[in-house]
């Protein structure tokens, strides 16, 4: 039997809402209907959902999902040891069972073959159908599915399918507005309001070439990498280079426009 104690989030992890998500979160928790939670990378999606788990008092199992994992990684497969063959829950049957959020995190980027075997836990029926095991799974009263992904990474071969889609409600996520994003620096990150807001500035230079040669602005995550950066003493303009301006692209001509934005705030 799984212990359900060991996926409790015990400390209250750090989220700074910008608007009624918690309360939304909470409703269509208290109804049991699973959750999409769409935004760029690094905004906040996934502490959100750690944040809810642990406000709501339960259990959390997320699964980083990826093109190679089968259906079998989520639900289960059989097993050969020294004592025989025997079956090994997958984490969403795991999440199923003992009344977990499953927190499937990106997950366009499984296969469309393997995200179908969610499909009966998102309606009325709740239930998981382990064909293997010949064993028809009724989740826990407790149970609810949470996915995430980021709509600026979709694509024709990576995007969810619109049966999917329509079985979740949905919450929309951005990078936060400055104010915001900057007293989540000084928290996250350690470093003074108005270093904060020189880095959110720089955030925001990134953002604004975004579709002009990168994918992704700088992420709310790298901010406070950044911050972190200087708290250990290093140069402010060394460690946003480091920390905020190398991870997010490797062309020179980004990379110099980028370097010369910290280089005009923080010099």
């Amino acid at each position: 039997m799984v212990d359900a104690q060991q996926y409790q989030i015990t400390t209250e992890p750090f989220y700074h809402a910008t608007g009624a998500e918690i309360a939304l979160y909470e409703a269509a928790y208290a109804c049991r209907l699973p959750v999409m939670v769409k935004g760029p990378t690094g905004c906040g999606k996934s502490r959100f959902v750690e944040y809810m788990a642990w406000k709501l008092g339960k259990p959390l199992i997320t699964v980083a999902c990826n093109e190679d994992m089968t259906a079998a990684d989520l639900v289960g497969r059989f097993l050969l040891d020294e004592n025989g063959t025997h079956w090994q829950d997958g984490p969403l049957t795991v999440a199923a069972r003992i009344g977990a959020i499953c927190y499937l995190d990106e997950v366009v980027e499984a296969r469309q073959d393997t995200t179908v075997v969610i499909h009966p836990l998102t309606d009325h029926r709740r239930v998981l159908p382990l064909d293997k095991k010949g064993e028809l799974l009724e989740a826990h009263p407790d149970f609810q599915l949470v996915i995430s992904y980021n709509p600026g990474y979709q694509s024709l071969m990576k995007d969810l399918k619109q049966s999917t889609k329509q079985r979740f409600t949905a919450l929309d996520f951005d990078y936060p507005e400055a104010e915001d994003e900057a007293a989540i620096v000084v928290r996250e990150g350690g470093v003074d309001k108005e270093m904060a807001l020189k880095l959110v500035e720089i955030a925001h230079k990134a953002r604004n070439l975004k579709g002009h040669g990168i994918d992704e602005g700088i992420s709310t995550r790298l901010l406070v990498y950044g911050a972190m950066m200087i708290g250990q003493g290093i140069n402010p303009v060394e460690a946003c280079k480091m920390a905020m301006v190398r991870p997010l692209s490797d062309d020179a001509d980004i990379r110099a426009t980028l370097d010369a934005a910290v280089e005009m705030i923080l010099g």
